[in-house]
């Protein structure tokens, strides 16, 4: 393709983000937010932000992943909190670094928020197109073909495909060319990314059956409420309550489990007719089954999907089996004895890109200028894809703007955490981010990630001048109540005995502060405040904050500390086009997967599955003899 052949202008761009879902709606507005002319290329508009599986935000890791983005400066956190209906805070029983915001979300209103995000965005063009090809000349990306014949221009082009990519939807034994819930797959895509030298893989993925409101018997089913307490993802959000929507509980039992075997003939997945992996943290409700024949009854949630639909999401019922064993699952379950299905669920395979061939920075190596983001690169999940696509967004920026590339260390986010597991280590199946993922996850909290990415945000130009002041206020005014803390002392004995009233919280003589109070098991900011309150009353934000950073003080400091020791690998970098078949002592498996993976620092190099800590030695002695070689060459 040559720039003579379109003859337009009008269609050169800095930027070209391929796919509207969660990751390309994020690439696109970070990329455009930071000053470059973007294009937004969507198979079909309507399906902008599309939630195909479960319309709900958060969760374990998932939730701090959205907190993150939002600090950063995207957009998720504000379209949940715009389409919630249903909230909770999980792992309340748990400690401070596994707590987190799940939200049922109006997939409607969720899809909506994004869609006018993006076509009010400033610097972006929103287009309704399908890609068939890329234009890459001399190992560079110069722009895209499309299927009505149009070429866009532009030096970088981010993938954010989903499962469309060579979308193919199994239920029973019929399978057929197609998106998610039935939309239109992009069948030529994966051929041109095939021949530009790319490997692709197949992956699985599924969704459940959706059934009708009002064929469910209600009273029959334990009923969950949204939280009493008022929530709100984004760190400029209002937080609100929320009544009307409730979730429901109900199990499968023998007969449930029953159908599903004498149906695993008929399955796609137990006769071989799907290749792809399925994601091993989100099975198929037969695969469980199959998996765990002595468990009785696993746990089904069902779900509203929109304020004024009658659909009902089945959380945990993912199959693939035919239609007629379908129904009769779902007529199994307690409380849904008359339930009609008005959706089947399926299973849906589709082409991704193993994302081992990208950089820290998601950009391809032998590809320069296209950036990968979301499930083409083997994960699952919306918030995991929206990490991706804001992180892809701001790197293509970046390198409009000729500047070095943004990569998220392990240690100061789950972005990173993700980004570096895809990178180094691969995925064989659809990778789900889990807080155990994170080895550093005290320092990560859902209630800091403020602190942790809205600098860097404003650095890169996506916060604007009224959310920092905001910022800016709520870290004085925590400070301010964390000094406070620290400096009150309790002389009355009676005071220190009602906040040391439970069993495990010991004793203490008067003049002991606040903050050691705090640091007592059962205390709380509330307890103490009792006897020791503020001039002014802090937010509930501020509060939770200063009891957290307070109680955990100990534990925190000992994990920087780990940090800064991990922080010396990562500055070791290792030298382009090193011959790992030169280092002697090296084993074959280390050598081979070092070429394959090619890291950047030698702490990267330490996380590669099957690389041993005595390789990583030989490499380091390697690395410094070679860098004392080139100093003694230059001497001479």
């Amino acid at each position: 393709m040559a720039r003579g052949e379109k003859g337009l202008e009008e269609n050169v761009f800095d930027v070209i983000v391929i796919g509207g879902g969660h990751a390309g709606c994020e690439a696109a507005l970070a990329s455009s937010r930071m000053g470059a002319k973007t294009l937004l290329l969507n198979l079909l508009l309507d399906n902008t932000a599309m939630m195909p599986c479960n319309p709900s935000i958060g969760g374990p890791a998932k939730g701090h992943l959205t907190r993150e983005i939002d600090a950063l400066g995207g957009e998720q956190a504000a379209a949940a909190d715009g389409s919630t209906i249903h909230i909770r805070m999980l792992n309340t029983s748990k400690g401070a670094a596994v707590r987190t915001l799940r939200a049922q979300c109006d997939l409607r209103d969720y899809h909506l928020w994004y869609r006018r995000a993006c076509d009010m965005q400033p610097g972006l063009c929103v287009m309704q197109d399908q890609v068939t090809d890329i234009w890459i000349e001399n190992g560079r990306v110069r722009g895209v073909r499309t299927g009505i014949g149009t070429i866009y221009e532009a030096g970088r082009v981010i993938l954010a495909t989903g499962t469309f990519l060579g979308g193919k939807v199994h239920i029973g034994l019929t399978s057929f060319p197609s998106g998610p819930l039935g939309q239109v797959p992009a069948p030529a895509l994966g051929k041109s990314l095939r021949e530009a030298g790319l490997q692709v893989g197949r992956l699985k993925t599924g969704t459940t059956p959706r059934i009708h409101a009002g064929t469910v018997d209600w009273e029959a089913l334990e009923r969950q409420e949204s939280a009493p307490e008022p929530y709100c993802f984004s760190h400029w959000g209002t937080p609100k309550t929320f009544s009307g929507f409730a979730c429901f509980l109900t199990r499968t039992n023998n007969e449930t489990h029953e159908v599903i075997r004498s149906s695993l003939d008929r399955s796609p997945l137990f006769t071989g007719a799907i290749e792809g992996r399925g994601p091993r943290y989100c099975p198929s409700i037969e695969d469980r089954v199959v998996r765990f024949p002595d468990k009785e009854s696993h746990l089904v949630f069902l779900e509203p999907v929109a304020r004024d639909s009658v659909e009902i999401y089945m959380q945990n019922f993912t199959t693939s089996l035919p239609f007629d064993s379908q129904v009769r699952m779902v007529r199994s379950l307690p409380g849904c004895r008359n339930a009609r299905i008005m959706r089947p669920g399926y299973a849906i395979e589709y082409d991704f890109v193993p994302p081992t061939q990208l950089e820290p920075w998601l950009e391809a190596k032998n590809i320069r200028g296209l950036f990968c983001a979301g499930q083409i690169n083997g994960t699952s999940g919306y918030e995991e894809a929206a990490s991706q696509g804001i992180l892809a967004g701001i790197n293509a920026a970046l390198s409009v703007r000729g500047e070095e590339p943004l990569v998220i260390e392990r240690s100061r986010g789950y972005m990173g955490v993700l980004v570096d597991d895809l990178v180094t280590r691969g995925t064989e199946e659809p990778y789900r981010m889990l807080t155990s993922r994170c080895e550093y996850r005290l320092l990560l909290r859902h209630d800091n990630a403020d602190h942790r990415f809205s600098p860097l945000g404003r650095e890169l130009g996506l916060l604007d001048d009224e959310r920092w002041r905001i910022l800016q206020g709520r870290w004085k005014a925590l400070e301010k109540e964390i000094d406070r803390l620290k400096k009150t002392r309790l002389r009355d004995p009676e005071a220190i005995g009602n906040i040391l009233s439970g069993p495990e919280a010991g004793t203490a003589e008067p003049g002991v502060t606040a903050a050691e109070l705090l640091k007592r098991p059962g205390v709380t900011w509330e307890m103490v405040a009792r006897a020791a309150p503020p001039g002014q009353e802090p937010d509930t934000e501020v509060r939770e904050r200063a009891e957290i950073e307070i109680k955990y003080e100990g534990y925190i400091a000992r994990q920087i500390s780990q940090v800064e020791r991990m922080k010396r690998m990562e500055q070791v970098k290792i030298p382009d086009g090193i011959d790992y078949g030169s280092i002697r002592g090296l084993l074959n498996e280390s050598r081979q997967k070092l070429a394959a993976v090619r890291p950047r620092t030698l702490g990267q190099a330490g996380r590669i599955s099957g690389v041993t800590p005595a390789d990583i030695m030989l490499l380091e002695v390697f690395i410094e003899q070679n860098r004392r070689g080139m100093e003694n060459a230059r001497k001479e």
